[in-house]
């Protein structure tokens, strides 16, 4: 037993002051001072991004005890759920960007409509993720039919996530797309940030390891491979040295180009049409439509003995 006093002792009160002030200290913007609105929830955005899930592919996620005849009673339940905890997840997103006093009947008014505007995009979300679906079964020949590749493949799971948060990103709603990007990238290894735009047909394969930056813009039809990082070279730094947000610094990948495995692709560059980017290449320069970049074939190792590979 320790004595009176001695680092075993727990004084509670002054221990969840000294957390107080700490947090203090670490916040920024709106809630510097004082937490004028309850933050958005992490666990909160996680079950948003299952719920979009099971709206987009109710068969699929969510209840396993849907039939035809009940869908539509099923999916209004999963909508006008997802409406409400949506519309409070923005607010509290709008709250903490804010400075000062909070007008509260203005941050409800346009929660709802950002959340309206939202979900009014989720059929041409469905239509855009069945091209996505098409282009998975097709692509990999690991996959038996369209609904093997909803139900396992990542790069179907984190293109869900991403053309959900890519839609809260066009609106301008704070924090949410980039939590639930994050959320995505937990859950399947692939981390696309929500600006990037991507076009119809996008089809990642394996998955593991891929990156995309904010910045970049995907053509239609396009396939890449585990490890690919489409990434951001160098990026300016104002006159205090903190980089300079918002600027194009990733790179542009026309229509039907293929990347596979461990290729790194660096800043505001453009893959021209119809290319192909081979395995472990690192580009840093525009490259012609039509193109094939590949590494230097290895070259042919002889063992003692007369023996080769």
């Amino acid at each position: 037993m320790s004595s009176s006093g001695g680092r075993n002792d727990l004084d509670l009160p002054d221990l969840v002051n000294q957390l107080c002030a700490a947090g203090s200290s670490i916040r920024r913007g709106a809630a510097c001072e004082r937490l004028l609105e309850p933050l958005p929830s992490r666990a909160v955005v996680g079950q948003l991004s299952e719920a979009f899930r099971a709206a987009l592919f109710p068969e699929y996620f969510g209840s396993s005890e849907v039939r035809t005849e009940t869908l539509v009673y099923h999916l209004g339940h999963i909508v006008d759920d997802l409406r409400r905890t949506l519309q409070l997840q923005i607010k509290r997103g709008l709250a903490l960007k804010r400075q000062g006093a909070l007008d509260h009947a203005s941050l409800d008014r346009e929660s709802a409509e950002l959340t309206a505007t939202l979900l009014n995009t989720l059929p041409e979300i469905q239509r855009q993720l069945g091209l996505d679906v098409q282009a998975a079964y097709e692509g990999d020949p690991a996959s038996l039919s369209a609904d093997e590749a909803i139900f396992c493949a990542p790069g179907v799971l984190a293109m869900i996530s991403h053309r959900v948060a890519h839609e809260l990103e066009r609106l301008k709603v704070p924090l949410l797309p980039r939590m639930m990007a994050e959320y995505s990238h937990s859950r399947t290894g692939i981390d696309i940030h929500p600006g990037a735009t991507i076009g119809e047909r996008f089809f990642i394969d394996h998955g593991t390891g891929v990156v995309v930056g904010e910045t970049c813009i995907i053509g239609n039809r396009v396939r890449i491979y585990q490890g690919v990082t489409l990434g951001a070279k160098s990026f300016p730094l104002d006159e205090k040295g903190n980089p300079v947000k918002g600027i194009p610094r990733h790179p542009i990948i026309e229509d039907d180009v293929i990347i596979y495995s461990g290729a790194t692709i660096l800043g505001r560059i453009t893959v021209g049409r119809g290319s192909m980017v081979g395995g472990n290449v690192w580009l840093t320069r525009s490259i012609a439509p039509d193109s094939r970049i590949t590494l230097n074939p290895p070259r042919k190792e002889t063992f003692e003995g007369g023996g080769g590979i």
